[in-house]
Parts: C-alpha cells; sequence; structure tokens
C-alpha cells in the first residue's frame, strides 16, 4: 500500500508513529552504552550525586548552582539504581527514547506524519544523539523537556484549555530547571506564537501567563548562576564567526553530517512557510541568543545548544518527508553511514579530541592492584578540570584505596568539586614509606612534574620506585630514601 504524505489521514502511522524513532534511539544508543568510561563532567555528577541533600544544598551556594536540580534528581536516581556506568547513564538515555518520540508527534502536528517520522529516525541515527544519551549529565532531559513543550504549546495553541497551558508551564519550568540555557527555546516559542495566524492571536496572553511561573521559579537559578559564572565557566572564550560556521558539525558532532542537515534544514524552513519560520526560530533564536551573550559573559559552549538539535532534524526531513517511505529511509541511512567513524570514536572516548583519552580506570585498576596497606596517594594537577581524586574514588569505590594524603577537607565539606590541601605537605606524607602519584600526561619524571611544596616535599622524602603510562595518565610509586 502506497502511503500519502498527508498529515491528517487516521492509520497506524498517525497513531503510533512515533514508536520506531523510540525503538531505533534504545537500539542506536543502547549500543555499548558503558563503552566510554565517564569523563570529567561525569565525575562531576557523580561526586554531587553521591552527596547527601544538605551537602548539595550548600554545593549550590558556591559552584553549579544551575545544575542544582539535576543533582538532586540523580541522587535520588542513583539511591534506587545504584552508580554503575550503566546506572548513571540510564536516565540520559531513557530521556532521549522519549525525544525521539515527541519529535515525531511534534512534526505529525505540524507536518505530515512521514515528516515525523523520519525526523524521529534522523535524530536516532546522529552522532550527538548517541553522545549525550551515553553521559551522564543533564543535556539528554533537557532536549526531552524541549520537545514536550513544543508539543504541549501546539495543542494549547489549537484548543487552549487551562489544564493545556498548565501543562506547557510545567514543561518549561522543567526545561530551565534540567538546563538554564535551554530556556532561550521559549523565544522560538515566541515566534511560533505570533506566526500562528489571526485566529490564533488571542493565545498571547494565555501563552505570557503560562510562561510566568517559569520565569518565577528560574530567575534565583539565573541570580546564582551569574554569580558563580566567573568561577565556573573562566575557560570560555567569546564566539567567532568561525565558531559560528563549524556550530552545525560542532552539534551534531560530525561535519559530514551536519553539513547534510544544515542543507535539508534550510530547504525545508523555506518551503514550509510559516510553520518552517516557526521551527526555524526554535533553532536560530536560542543560538542568536547565546551568541550574543557570549560576546559580553562567558557563556558559549556550543553543547548548551544541543537541545535546538532535534528541530533541525524536523526541518531536515520535509524534504524526505515528501517522498515515498522506501527513499525517505534510504535518506536516514545515508546519514547514519556518514556518521559511522564519530559513533565508533565516541564509544571510545567523551574526551576531545576522541584521539586522546584519559584511561581513568586503568590508572585506578593499577593503584588497586598493587597497593599495600599504610600506602598514601597524591594527585596533580588538584585544582583544574581534571578531577583525577574523584575518577580514584568513582573507579575504586567499595573497595580498599590508598590514604589520601594531603586531605585536608574534601569536596563535600567545601561545598564545592574540590578540596583544601596541607599547606606544609612534608609532615602530612611523613610516616607513609609508600606513595602513588598519579600526573595528568605522560611526564618523564612524575615527581618532577609535581610544582610547588608538594613537588619539593615528594622530591626530597621520596624515589620513584617504579611508572607506569595509561592514555592521558601516568601512575609512579614512590618510596622512602
Amino acid at each position: 500500500m502506497r502511503l500519502r504524505a498527508t498529515g491528517d489521514r487516521p492509520g497506524a502511522l498517525n497513531r503510533y508513529g512515533w514508536i520506531w524513532p523510540v525503538l531505533a534511539v534504545l537500539a542506536v544508543t543502547g549500543y555499548r552504552l558503558t563503552g566510554a568510561q565517564p569523563w570529567r563532567d561525569e565525575l562531576a555528577t557523580w561526586s554531587a550525586a553521591d552527596r547527601d541533600v544538605d551537602d548539595l544544598f550548600r554545593m549550590a551556594g558556591t559552584i553549579d548552582a544551575v545544575n542544582a536540580p539535576y543533582y538532586l534528581f540523580m541522587h535520588g536516581w542513583t539511591a534506587v539504581f545504584g552508580d554503575s556506568v550503566a546506572a548513571l547513564r540510564a536516565p540520559a538515555a531513557l530521556a532521549t527514547a522519549a525525544a525521539a518520540g515527541l519529535l515525531a508527534v511534534l512534526g505529525r502536528q505540524l507536518f505530515p506524519a512521514r515528516t515525523g517520522l523520519v525526523a524521529g529516525l534522523l535524530y536516532a541515527v546522529l552522532p550527538s544523539t548517541s553522545r549525550y544519551a551515553q553521559e551522564a549529565r543533564s543535556y539528554a532531559l533537557a532536549t526531552a523537556f524541549a520537545l514536550l513543550a513544543s508539543v504541549l504549546l501546539v495543542r494549547a495553541l489549537r484548543r487552549p484549555t487551562v489544564a493545556r497551558w498548565a501543562g506547557y508551564a510545567l514543561a518549561v519550568t522543567a526545561l530551565g530547571l534540567t538546563h538554564l540555557v535551554a530556556a532561550t527555546l521559549l523565544a522560538g516559542h515566541a515566534v511560533a506564537v505570533l506566526t500562528a495566524g489571526r485566529r490564533h492571536r488571542d493565545r498571547w496572553w494565555g501563552w505570557l501567563l503560562a510562561v510566568l511561573p517559569a520565569v518565577l521559579v528560574l530567575t534565583p537559578l539565573v541570580v546564582l548562576g551569574r554569580g558563580q559564572q566567573g568561577r565556573q565557566l573562566d575557560w570560555v572564550d567569546p564566539p567567532t564567526l568561525g565558531d559560528l560556521a563549524v556550530l552545525p558539525s560542532v552539534l551534531v558532532q560530525s561535519g559530514q553530517v551536519g553539513g547534510l542537515l544544515l542543507g535539508l534544514a534550510t530547504v525545508g524552513a523555506v518551503s514550509r512557510g510559516r510553520r518552517g519560520l516557526a521551527v526555524a526560530g526554535c533553532v536560530l533564536l536560542p543560538v542568536a541568543l547565546l551568541l550574543v551573550v557570549g560576546l559580553v559573559t562567558p557563556l558559549w559552549v556550543p553543547r548548551y545548544l544541543t537541545f535546538t538539535v532535534p528541530f533541525g532534524c524536523l526541518l531536515a526531513a520535509v524534504v524526505p518527508g515528501m517522498l515515498r517511505l522506501p527513499a525517505a529511509l534510504v535518506v536516514v541511512a545515508v546519514t547514519a553511514l556518514l556518521g559511522v567513524p564519530e559513533q565508533a570514536a565516541l564509544r571510545r572516548t567523551h574526551e576531545w579530541p576522541r584521539s586522546a583519552p584519559v584511561d581513568y580506570a586503568g590508572a585506578a585498576r593499577i593503584v588497586a592492584d598493587g597497593q599495600r596497606p599504610g600506602d598514601a596517594i597524591v594527585y596533580s594537577p588538584r585544582d583544574g578540570w581534571r578531577f583525577l581524586d574523584l575518577a580514584v574514588a568513582y573507579h575504586l569505590r567499595g573497595r580498599p584505596r590508598p590514604r589520601d594524603a594531603l586531605l585536608v577537607r574534601d569536596q563535600a565539606a567545601r561545598g564545592d568539586l574540590w578540596v583544601d590541601e596541607c599547606p606544609d605537605p612534608a609532615p602530612c606524607l611523613a610516616g607513609h614509606d609508600r606513595v602513588w602519584l598519579l600526573v595528568a600526561g605522560a611526564p618523564a619524571d612524575p615527581a618532577g612534574a609535581v610544582t610547588g611544596a608538594r613537588g619539593a616535599a615528594l622530591r626530597a622524602g621520596y624515589r620513584t620506585d617504579r611508572s607506569w603510562r595509561v592514555s592521558g595518565l601516568t601512575v609512579a610509586l614512590l618510596t622512602r630514601r
């Protein structure tokens, strides 16, 4: 039977077309879900989720306040399901599957049902979809809420009721709580409301009232986050025209796939008039807002815009959605094939570049296999974003590990992601005949690579007995002179 490209004919494609993108996401992103070991951002998630609620609130007062709702959710999640790599990433994987299904529903609401199906399948095979479905961070959840809010907005615009606007208000609030930057989607929604047509213009006040609760709830997070921005995003540079030019490739984690989607999406946006403009606004306006703000304050982090990718997929699916289903699926297959190299690479590591993985687990295994009672451990560096101490703590959780010789106050007590160390390391190292040293990189002399008083104390009191190199790290065993 030949399927017609129409969105109003009842049938299985209209009613159940969403299930195929959901199954596709579960199949693609479920493959080697734990292949890449947790990287530093995921270690930060684990560190936060492993704290009690009081410590989480203390942390929110000093750093990462914008992620506090997500950390609180993960605290409850890990309390029930544990903190294995699979358990930590499961919420993101499930949220991504939900996002694919919601994208198909949104496509069916705005365009022919086949367009929604193709959009959901395109989204399922993108490298970026697997990347963020396999990461214990909030990006996948924000994407799901972005699509849920969009679906509910269309429903409310078509037949406004208090219940529908209330549902939309809850979804928008959840979107901002999950990832604050994702609330820039509201700019795209404003365009959608304004371009909905004359008979829908009275919906404008309903939309404003529905957005108001989100504004009230999110304002404290904005204030806290703004105060912490200098410390948390001091590594972010202002955006350039070059950053904007490569943004499609960065967002989908593949240059070839990004170019293909950009071309298809441009045609789709132009060919669909007012509705194409509304969907395009959900991509372009968040990008523009982040770009402008990023010019005056450090905020331009492309992965913060991950929630816009499904809307680009919806526009890219417009032309394939006009084809017979087998031909449309060929476009999906070509997209999938173009992304295969990146799909393979991201399952090896989440670090960038992919050719420079950091083998935290390998380093922790060396320490675990060689440690003896009474051993100590020292980390270098300790004050940046590498989180060597968190990595060892995670991979050796539930197992004995060397005493952190220089630790004075831990992350939970400080209310952030770092520790306080002994100002005078030599007395703190006294009594330890063997000290493990974990250093970033591959220095020829591990102890010599440690700077400051720590390095001086180690070199004065110890000699390197043996050292091991794993990808991105060096482990050394130091023994008393």
